[in-house]
């Protein structure tokens, strides 16, 4: 065996292991479980100083367990509102102990320190406390204090000593008698730095977890808890985060200047946690156990359960009492197992939370309870690891090493499956045996296909087998090829094959670094977009390189470019303008039509066309090739629409245009027409259709009416708008029901066949929900070819009504023509879209936890006319994109 295939199996077989028990550990953490009102918010206390007299200063922060604080000598400070001024010695602490603040920064490993103050000289020391959090003058969690003409932070870690030494320091001369921004970063890898007026003044590595902060240290100002340290001077903010602020956030806040007089901080009152618990817990249960029967439309015994106002009474009398569950038809009905009706009784634990519901005084918080919105539950969803898709994969091998592997990539590596509508749905990207093999295969072929020396030279000038020179290499290729920067601990493990290459072997700078790409190509980060799993129960702000990754993947399908790494590098993605900012860029890549392109081909399933196999005796003149036509036109028809014409998405259900090959025309009986070039895309050829009465909008291709099969299905049609345009909800059909399509037959087209199963008492209820919905579309045989009459001459017709859901009001329409405008321009099947796009751009299955950021998201959209570019920086710029749930 050579020496390459030595060092590459001896590779595989080491990172193998890794990979199994790092992706072991990651795929086993527990799902995220958040409470109701959790806080979103990264500031953990904060000290305005507003209110200007008595001995309590308050915590303004907004968090729901302030720590306020209690000064011990009221006669030795000066208040106004904006800023105390401590002008002789006494301490001021907080009243009660703070768990959770310790918890939190332990979790997030990063915090800032921010304080806005003038010291009264230029004398004190030991140093002088500041702000503390500490026990005594050796025993802290941590301390920022003055010593003389400097500022000194001491930080306790599990590689410091239990008085936070050694600590940081500012340069000397910064610590004067004016007034002065002062910020003490450190963030999760132990990179501390010290930032004077807005600058970084001073930095240092402290590594190490917070993980033995004492829950029994004190926080306080102006000295330390045993009172022997006393500072002087006058402060006029001060706050704790539980991240670390980047430089363009410390250089905005110091921008802004000191807070003299400090304004009211409009702090928005927690909601009652009652309405939380009815959105997140009470409507889940009513929406899938109650709606089927009990909405606008069924209504049955009087009663609709999906709206406030109509929700206390039935035909039975009051449905609930607030406070008296014992008294309520809804609870006695469900606690007897009467309710619901012909289907399984409710859990234990449902039961219980609609009684505790009802006794807490029913509080109903939603207009309208919508069940599309609780398919996947109301608690939110867990922080899903999400593997490359093979798209990703291709795209990203691509983008970091100039090189197609599509080919071998879709031949080596399983496919993904499509779950829940789409083929990157986070849950479904599993990773088995085939898996791992095919990624150690992968990696072997792009090392053999890249010039190793020419990349590595791209990196860096000049490599040795040095550590040093080592490390310089591996941190190059790991931002790069891992998506961020690499912990030392990970520097050590990949330095590892450097040195078995270089002592064992005698091997090359060529062969490590090949060594190397195998081997983080290998990796779980390379494999996964590995965020934070684990944190305070909270949600949080991602840090740059995550949102960085979310950004462009999301966008472009493919890894963060240099632009994007060096904003999330130098803090630039931080507020909601240089997102946006980033977002414009990125749908300037091509890419982005590829990945816009992903979307819409997923949603609407054309990979089936690749299937499909009528029958020959019904389509005797059936061209496969006609399948591909058909998906061109779609996926043309929608750049036209989304890219070119730059209409609003819901545009796609009615606009008058289409591209077809000459193959494809004469299948849906177009004239001839010869291609003109200006118009024209190929072999595919531009077609107006603002007087056809017929075509129009991806409902009326064949792309799409083909879902239907052979016998152009009134149930499979109808179920597409349904699930994809209206959000609608149908239970699916018992077991023992046939779902084979019924046959047209001379005296019975499929329009009268679904009018009888309407009528029918067993399957009516369900299927007068969508079956009419593709009345309209009858006229279209099964391959989408357009008839008045069908093989047996039953007269087909297209008119018809539908009722969106959410509403029993029936609207009547006359044409397809007339049913896609109705579509088109309905508010269901717009914010429909918006949830399709925003699932897709997640990764994820929207909950009832998602309902009211995606309701920002919709209307943020909407203002910028509904467009798909609107929507994509909605979501971009919305806080399910930049922020991160983390688990305990």
């Amino acid at each position: 065996m050579s020496f390459k295939s030595l060092m590459a199996k001896m590779a595989f077989n080491y990172w193998l292991a890794v990979f199994s028990f790092i992706l072991s550990l990651l795929l086993t953490q527990p799902g995220f479980t958040q409470e109701p009102n959790a806080q979103t918010k990264d500031i953990i206390w904060l000290l305005d100083f507003a209110n200007a007299d008595g001995p309590i200063i308050h915590d303004r922060s907004g968090n729901d367990q302030p720590i306020n604080l209690r000064i011990e000598k009221p006669d030795s400070v000066k208040r106004e509102s904006g800023q105390l001024s401590i002008q002789n010695t006494t301490l001021i602490r907080a009243l009660k102990p703070h768990q959770r603040l310790v918890e939190s920064i332990k979790q997030s490993n990063s915090l800032t320190l921010e304080v806005w103050l003038k010291p009264q000289n230029t004398n004190q020391s030991g140093p002088a406390r500041i702000l503390t959090f500490s026990k005594n003058s050796v025993l802290r969690n941590f301390t920022l204090g003055q010593e003389k003409n400097k500022y000194d932070v001491r930080i306790r870690t599990q590689q410091s000593s239990s008085n936070g030494l050694p600590s940081i320091s500012s340069k000397p001369g910064t610590a004067t008698n004016k007034t002065t921004h002062v910020v003490f970063t450190r963030d999760r890898d132990g990179t501390a730095n010290l930032w004077i007026n807005g600058e970084l003044n001073s930095s240092k590595q402290l590594d190490g977890s917070f993980a033995n902060w004492d829950t029994d240290m004190q926080l306080a100002i102006g000295d330390e808890i045993t009172g022997s340290r006393p500072w002087k001077g006058l402060i006029y903010f001060a706050a704790i985060y539980r991240r670390a602020l980047n430089k363009n956030e410390i250089k905005s806040r110091y921008e802004n200047g000191p807070i003299k007089k400090a304004p009211p901080i409009a702090i928005k009152p927690p909601r009652d946690p009652r309405e939380v618990y009815f959105e997140l817990n009470v409507a889940p249960i009513l929406a899938n156990q109650c709606l089927e029967c009990h909405d606008s439309l069924s209504n049955q015994g009087g009663l609709d359960l999906s709206k406030k106002q109509m929700a206390s009474k039935g035909d039975s009398g009051q449905s609930f009492v607030a406070g008296k569950s014992n008294q309520s038809n809804l609870w006695l009905s469900v606690e007897s197992d009467a309710m619901p009706h012909e289907r399984s009784p409710l859990s234990d634990r449902e039961k219980e939370v609609l009684k505790k519901w009802i006794d807490d005084g029913a509080v109903w918080s939603l207009d309208a309870i919508d069940p599309a919105v609780y398919v996947h539950g109301g608690q939110p969803d867990s922080n899903w690891l999400r593997r490359l898709t093979i798209p990703e994969y291709i795209a990203t091998i691509n983008a970091l090493f100039e090189i197609d592997i599509s080919e071998q990539a879709n031949r080596l590596l399983p496919p993904d499956i499509r779950a829940d509508g789409f083929s990157n749905t986070a849950y479904n990207l599993n990773v088995d045996l085939k898996h791992i093999e095919a990624y150690q295969q992968l990696a072997e072929i792009v090392v053999q296909k890249i010039d190793i020396p020419a990349y590595r030279k791209r990196l860096i000038k000049y490599a040795s087998f040095t550590d040093k020179g080592m490390e310089q290499l591996i941190r190059k290729m790991g931002r790069q090829i891992l998506r961020g920067p690499l912990k030392q601990r990970e520097i050590i493990a990949y330095r590892g094959i450097s040195t078995t290459t270089a002592a064992t072997h005698s091997g090359t700078i060529d062969e490590a670094t090949s060594l190397l790409i195998e081997a983080m190509l290998q990796s779980p980060r390379f494999i996964y977009r590995i965020e934070r799993q684990l944190g305070d129960g909270s949600t949080q702000p991602v840090n740059g390189f995550e949102l960085a990754s979310r950004l462009s993947y999301m966008i472009t399908g493919s890894p963060p470019d240099e632009k994007l790494f060096s904003a999330a590098e130098q803090g630039n993605l931080f507020d909601k303008k240089s997102i946006a900012d980033q977002v414009d860029r990125l749908l300037k890549d091509p890419r982005a039509i590829q990945q816009s392109e992903r979307f819409f081909s997923d949603w609407i399933n054309l990979n089936r066309l690749q299937n499909i196999q009528p029958d020959p005796d019904k389509f005797p003149r059936w061209d496969p090739d006609l399948a591909k036509d058909m998906q061109k036109e779609t996926i043309a028809f929608f750049n036209e629409v989304i890219w070119k014409q730059k209409r609003p998405m819901s545009d796609l259900l009615n606009a008058k245009v289409t591209f077809v090959t000459p193959r494809l025309a004469k299948h849906y009986g177009l004239p001839a027409k010869a291609a003109d070039v200006s118009n024209s895309l190929g072999d595919l050829i531009r077609y107006d259709l603002k007087q056809s009465k017929s075509r129009g909008g991806i409902l009326t291709q064949g792309s799409v009416l083909t879902i239907g099969g052979d016998e152009a299905s009134m149930v499979a049609r109808g179920l597409l708008i349904m699930h994809e345009l209206l959000r609608g909800v149908v239970k699916d059909p018992p077991a023992c029901v046939d779902t084979t399509p019924v046959p047209s037959k001379p005296g019975l087209s499929q329009r009268a066949i679904a009018e009888d199963r309407i009528r029918n008492e067993t399957c009516g209820g369900c299927h007068r929900r969508f079956e009419p919905l593709a009345f309209g579309l009858e006229r279209f045989d099964g391959l989408g070819g357009y008839h008045e009459r069908d093989e047996h001459g039953n007269e087909l017709r297209d008119d018809g009504q539908i009722a969106f859901p959410g509403s029993a009001k029936i609207v009547d329409y006359d044409s397809v023509r007339e049913l896609m405008d109705l579509m088109a321009a309905s508010g269901r099947v717009k914010e429909s879209l918006t949830w399709k796009l925003t699932q897709f751009a997640l990764g994820r299955p929207l909950t009832g936890a998602d309902a009211r950021a995606i309701e920002k998201i919709h209307a943020d959209a909407a203002k910028n006319g509904g467009t798909y570019q609107a929507t994509i920086k909605a979501i971009a710029t919305s806080e399910l994109v930049t922020m991160i749930r983390t688990d305990k």
